[in-house]
């Protein structure tokens, strides 16, 4: 690439000088122009230089920089391949405000894409830095100007590429085009260490040496580049199919600028993707990962992916789709519970690896999941172990962009016997191909053989035999390999071995090294045994990396031979190594090791475990052949282990040492613990040093002070023993004591003892409560424990004693002049059934202390027998929560068992196998209720009978139970519930559905026999379900079912839903008369007919006579209808209407029709008429009817009356009147009384009657109401 800007000299005068300067802004250059910038001035620096821009063409590209230095520099824009003189292109300007400095380019074109350079210059110096702009096509296409840079950059990748990567035998031929794709570097970047080796073989690179070494120069480059932008990446996951259809890759990154555009490109080409994950290419982010997904796969979708940002690559993965199909797909498996379900299926090209998923999980080989290849890589199998109910569901298989699906489907186990019950793991498996599958694998493994064979025989080989009995020409098929070579990995200096084995004993082969044919030296052995070729490389060094290839008859097996030259150190050297470095305190400890190895090779040094940086204590020595470690004044904390740690690319090793500082010892500690203080002596003991020093103790130093007196007595050195026994003493005096600890490396400080007084008397403390051994008629055995105070001196025995229940007396066990001497005593005088407490006290040189506290009482008697089982243990009451349970106590046996004192109550999950006991006291009672259980969780549980015997037998429920209210099966408690319903379009439909279930059960809402639409919601709670329509449309009508199933059964309900409108109208109604005294009424349909199956039509009529609309048909669902009894001389009128579920249509109406007919002339002479009068007095037509009526029931009176003018009704109870007491609710609805009671009581007893009162009477109705208890 030509840079012409960059190859300018820097311009000097005369008495100038150029010195090369650092900038705190990494990519800055300065450029100094006198040895010594006066005071307060300063050469120009960039605080913000330009960062790299990608932008599409036609936008508005700019490039800011904040610039210091004094006096003001002078600011310059250029770029390497052109001028930026143009106005109309170019604009520079400056924001005094902000104080940048800009280079706008509005509507920036392809052509202005380049390195741009930004130059600031006063008289000190001059600073530069370069920032590249790269323009995307319109077309999602790269800009030339990045095409040709990257163009540049892979031809100089290529020269360096033909030097490193030559084989080296050189007589190789080199590739066509005489370069590596760029492709191949690019996956090197972002692949793992584990996947170099398949991708070298795959694009015919052998020389690894140099590739590592050319790859590890690129990374630094890309890193250079990608630090630009981002400060983290971490956690690369290459492309995979990770369900049918779509393939994901991912990263983690930290971005510098979150602003920053991110371009996705595959095989070079820009890819545009979008946040939507039903799009075609889409990018989630989450956090700081990036996840970049390709959905409807299809075979065009293989290439390689790259992720840009401002032109850096940041990641590459290749995506493959394998060229596979299933011959056999997988079926469906019914199993029952606690059997394994096979799934398997037979693909058309071996594969290693397909995917499997269970209910939208993949799945992994675990416990559960067994995951097997057969050996041909045809047959894949999917076990799940050990089904449940929970494990039912679809289950696929993916095979690149294949795939294909089915249930399992896991049934109750059929034995009723194990019905509740937690069944035994079966050893069965159900589904499976069986012999099927292996007889399609084989024929596959045939016609792929058989294809391959072709391939390799293009031109196969005939070789003609002569001879007495073979008189025809026939074919030989020839050499093969039974095992071919494999790729081998040695270290420098050792030997390796390439092996092969032919079909043919007397066959003979050559070996090629990178192409090259290779012959038998002392380093190189060919041998061959029989059918078996090898050759040894005896000595191995760097030249024998490379790619072995053995040939014999045409055919050839290639591998490939890696040298490593890890870190490897002299095991003498090693040995005298790890010897401990001792030295004392203040002095230098050195290590040092030698050691081979490719370099680079990183050296640490640790120090128990903690890695140790140079300072004025530590000094590291490194080179390539040895390490030294310096600790300069060493103390005694540095003491410890001492570690050599050296990695190259090729391995890790290590070599411990150890240092031991010596010196003097810290001082010993305290407490003192005062063994005797009597008249006669004192002994006491102490704690010995934290720390000897790194050498063993030898002595104590003692010196002693009587209290009140300043001298101190030397007692001398004892021996290393932490106890002292003094017996020169005075009865009543204090002393105090000074120890000092001696080693051979010096003398530790003072430790004085606190206060000791000799020969005063000091009690014991109490010892602990004494506990119950065993109990018999004859004898009770007890133990206790020595007091915690000694009173200062030893306990010489214990005195016990004993009280009977109900007594104040205590009496002593044993003789006063005979204490016991252990710490268990066997009392034996005792009387047989009598209850007794005892209580002890420690004896020490002083005399007797206090007693213990009392024990338990305990019966003189004969050991109890252990209960036995609880009978008729039953639950009474569960919830989600708890469990009550009831039993009865055990019957009594004698010498059997005998009779319970209490109950524990255990309780296990299924989950595990220990039991836990839910009181920690006995129970008197014979129930219990279990609290804090998990909802729906299985459970054993027993109950164990307890006495002073022990425990007894535990009494289990028969079946597991589950935590859960009692089971109910599904049931609607709500018997008037609709199931039909009317609803007008654009209003809601709301059905709700009550019912009970235990447990919880699952709700499923159908729409004529499939599942409910988005639009409907349902909303479940405890014991009730609502389905809503929040609008409904015509095309909701339909049947809507319920199923509420649970373990216990299911339910159904169904309720038309019909969604419907007002009808419309129908067309214009016309009369006809076919026959004499008939008319046939016919109309066009009304719009709503063919949405509308419930839709017909209404007919009504109106002659002249009687001028009112009569109905004369309804529900027709025809167009036409013939009307009788039509009479001639009358006028007629017809009226059609539309009806549905909603309601009736306007009407339609016809014309009027009529005959004409001529009437003789009629009259009539008629009595004048007289008015008529209907006012009467009341009258009851139904009287009210004696009530007999339960306590706190209603009570509904009723009666009809009759008159005119309306009477006026009053009720009275006992004579007195009710209409103004608010108790009573009183109606009179057209004639009909009535009186409502809500609650009746025994003060409504009586006798209650209805009054009835007008202008022309009085009528009355009595009735008895009686209150039953």
């Amino acid at each position: 690439m030509k840079f012409t800007k960059s190859k300018e000299v820097e311009p000097t005068a005369p008495g100038q000088v150029s010195i090369k300067k650092r900038s705190k802004v990494p990519g800055v250059m300065i450029t100094q122009f006198v040895e010594e910038i006066p005071e307060g001035k300063s050469h120009p620096d960039f605080s913000r230089k330009p960062i790299a821009l990608t932008i599409q063409e036609g936008k508005f590209a700019f490039f800011k920089a904040i610039i210091t230095g004094d006096p003001t520099p002078d600011v310059t824009w250029a770029r390497n391949n052109g001028d930026t003189s143009d106005p109309g292109r170019y604009i520079v300007s400056y924001d005094p405000v902000l104080g940048e400095h800009q280079l706008q380019m509005p509507n920036v074109g392809v052509d202005q894409a380049d390195t741009y350079k930004c130059y600031a210059n006063n008289e000190y110096g001059r600073a530069v830095v370069t920032v590249t702009l790269n323009v995307i096509e319109v077309g999602f296409k790269k800009s030339k100007a990045m095409q040709e840079a990257r163009l540049e950059q892979r031809e100089k990748a290529v020269v360096d590429l033909k030097k490193t990567l030559r084989t080296r035998a050189d007589q190789k031929e080199p590739k066509k085009d005489g370069e590596v794709d760029e492709k191949f570097w690019e996956l090197l970047l972002s692949a793992d260490k584990k996947d170099y080796e398949r991708i070298c073989i795959e694009y015919g690179v052998t020389d690894f040496r140099g590739m590592l070494k050319k790859l590890n120069e690129k990374k630094r480059e890309i890193e250079e580049q990608q630090s630009q932008y981002i400060e983290n990446l971490s956690s690369l996951r290459h492309i995979e199919i990770k369900k049918p259809g779509c393939a994901e890759f991912e990263f983690e990154m930290d971005l510098k600028d979150p602003n920053s555009k991110i371009f996705l490109f595959k095989d070079g080409v820009m890819v545009p993707f979008t946040n939507e994950t039903d799009e075609k290419h889409s990018l989630r982010q989450v956090g700081r990962k990036f996840i970049f997904s390709v959905n409807g796969l299809n075979p065009e979708d293989a290439g390689l992916y790259q992720v840009d940002i401002g032109g850096v690559n940041i990641f590459s993965t290749d995506f493959k789709i394998p060229v596979a199909d299933f011959l056999v797909k997988i079926q469906e498996v019914k199993c029952v519970e606690r059997e394994d379900a096979v799934f398997e299926c037979v693909l058309s090209a071996p594969l290693p690896k397909i995917s499997w998923i269970g209910k939208n999980v993949p799945l992994e080989q675990s416990e559960k999941y067994h995951i097997t290849v057969s050996e041909d890589m045809l047959i894949h199998r999917l076990v799940v172990q050990d089904c449940m109910q929970v494990d039912k569901g679809i289950y696929a298989a993916v095979a690149g962009i294949k795939s294909c699906n089915a249930w399992l489907v896991v049934e109750p186990d059929p034995d009723p016997n194990q019905r509740g019950k937690k069944a035994a793991r079966k050893t069965t498996q159900a589904g499976g191909g069986g012999t099927d599958l292996i007889k399609i694998a084989a024929e596959q493994q045939e016609k792929l053989q058989k294809e391959r064979d072709e391939r390799m025989d293009e031109e196969p080989r005939k070789r003609v035999r002569t001879g007495p009995l073979i008189q025809d020409t026939i074919i030989d098929p020839g050499v093969h390999f039974i095992s071919g070579l494999s790729d081998v990995h040695a270290i420098i200096g050792q030997s390796a071995e390439l092996e092969c084995k032919i079909s043919r004993d007397e066959c003979d082969g050559i070996w090629y090294k990178d192409g090259k044919e290779i012959t038998a030296t002392d380093d190189l052995k060919i041998v061959k045994d029989g059918a078996v070729h090898k050759l040894i490389v005896t000595n191995c060094t760097e030249e024998d990396n490379g790619k072995y290839r053995f040939e014999a008859d045409g055919r050839k097996t290639e591998a490939i031979l890696v040298v490593e030259d890890p870190p490897r150190m002299n095991q003498d050297d090693l040995a005298k190594f790890s010897e401990p470095v001792i030295i004392k305190v203040g002095q230098n400890a050195t290590f040092k090791l030698e050691f081979v190895g490719r370099e680079p090779m990183k050296v640490q040094w640790y120090s128990e475990g903690e890695e140790m940086l140079e300072d004025n204590h530590i000094r590291i020595e490194k080179s390539a052949s040895h390490s030294r470690l310096l600790l300069v004044k060493c103390q005694r904390k540095d003491s410890g282990e001492v570690k050599l740690k050296l990695k190259n690319e090729y391995g890790t090793i290590e070599a411990l040492s150890r240092l031991i500082v010596l010196d003097k010892p810290t001082n010993p500690m305290g407490p003192v613990e005062v063994l005797e203080a009597s008249a006669s002596c004192v002994e006491f003991k102490w704690r010995p040093p934290k720390d000897d020093g790194g050498s063993p103790l030898l002595n104590y130093n003692l010196e002693r002070n009587q209290i009140g007196r300043n001298t101190w007595t030397k007692i001398g050195n004892i021996p290393g023993e932490a106890h002292y026994k003094d017996t020169n003493v005075d009865h009543g005096r204090k002393y105090c004591y000074r120890i000092r600890a001696l080693t051979a490396e010096g003398t530790s400080d003072v430790f004085e003892t606190t206060d000791i007084q000799a020969g005063t008397k000091a009690y014991p403390g109490p010892p602990t409560t004494p506990k119950v051994v065993s109990a018999f008629k004859n004898c009770i055995t007890l133990a206790w424990s020595p007091p915690t105070n000694t009173g200062g001196t030893n306990i010489v025995g214990y005195n016990m004693e004993k009280r009977k229940r109900g007594s104040n007396l205590w009496g002593q066990v044993n003789p006063p002049d005979e204490p016991i001497k252990g710490k268990q005593c066997d009392v034996k005088e005792v009387v047989e059934g009598m209850e007794y407490e005892f209580r002890v006290s420690a004896i020490n040189f002083s005399g007797a202390g206090e007693p213990s506290t009392p024990s338990e009482f305990v019966i003189a008697r004969d050991p109890k027998k252990p209960p036995g089982k609880v009978i008729d243990l039953k639950v009474t009451d569960s919830t989600y929560t708890s469990l009550s349970l009831s039993w009865t106590k055990p019957k009594e046996e004698e010498g059997v068992q005998d009779e319970a004192k209490g109950y524990f109550v255990e309780l296990r999950p299924a989950e595990n196998t220990e039991w836990g006991r839910c009181n920690s006291n006995p129970l008197i009672s014979s129930f219990y209720t279990i609290l804090g259980l998990k909802s729906m969780a299985m459970y054993w549980v027993r109950v164990v009978a307890t006495n002073e015997g022990g425990d007894g037998e535990p009494r289990d429920l028969d079946n597991y139970i589950i935590a859960m209210p009692p089971p109910v099966r599904p049931n609607f408690t709500n018997r008037k519930m609709k199931s039909f319903m009317v609803v007008r379009a654009g209003n809601s439909a709301r059905v709700i559905i009550d019912f009970e279930a235990s447990p919880m059960p699952t709700i499923i809402w159908l729409k004529d026999g499939t599942p409910v639409s988005k639009r409907v919601t349902v909303s479940n709670a405890d014991g009730t379900s609502q389905l809503l329509i929040p609008s409904a449309e015509r095309s909701d009508s339909g049947i809507y079912t319920i199923i509420v199933k649970n373990i216990v059964g299911q339910e159904t309900f169904s309720v038309e839903i019909r969604v419907t409108d007002d009808p419309k109208p129908p067309g214009p109604v016309e009369l006809e008369e076919n026959v004499p005294g008939t008319l046939t009424v016919s109309w066009d349909s009304s719009p709503d007919e063919k949405r509308d199956n419930h839709l017909h039509y209404m007919v009504m009529k109106r002659d002249s006579i009687k001028r009112t609309w009569q109905t004369v048909a309804d529900r027709l669902f025809n167009n036409n209808f013939t009307a009788i009894n039509i009479m001639p001389g009358r006028e007629y009128k017809f009226r059609v209407y539309s009806k549905n579920d909603i309601g009736l249509s306007e009407p339609s109406e016809s014309q009027t029709w009529g005959i004409v007919r001529k009437k003789e002339k009629f009259s009539l002479n008629l009595a004048p008429s007289k008015p008529c009068n209907f006012d009467s007095a009341p009258i009851f037509t139904v009287p009210l009817k004696t009530h007999a009526t339960p306590e706190k029931y209603e009570c509904y009176m009723s009666c009809a009356v009759r008159g005119d003018p309306i009477p006026h009704v009053t009720w009275y109870r006992n004579n007195i009147s009710l209409n103004t007491n608010t108790n009573y609710y009183i109606s009179n609805t057209c004639g009909v009384c009535s009186m409502l009671i809500l609650r009746v009581g025994a003060k409504d007893n009586g006798e209650y009657k209805a009054v009835a009162e007008n202008s022309l009477g009085r009528a009355e109705c009595s009735t008895q109401l009686t209150i039953l208890e």
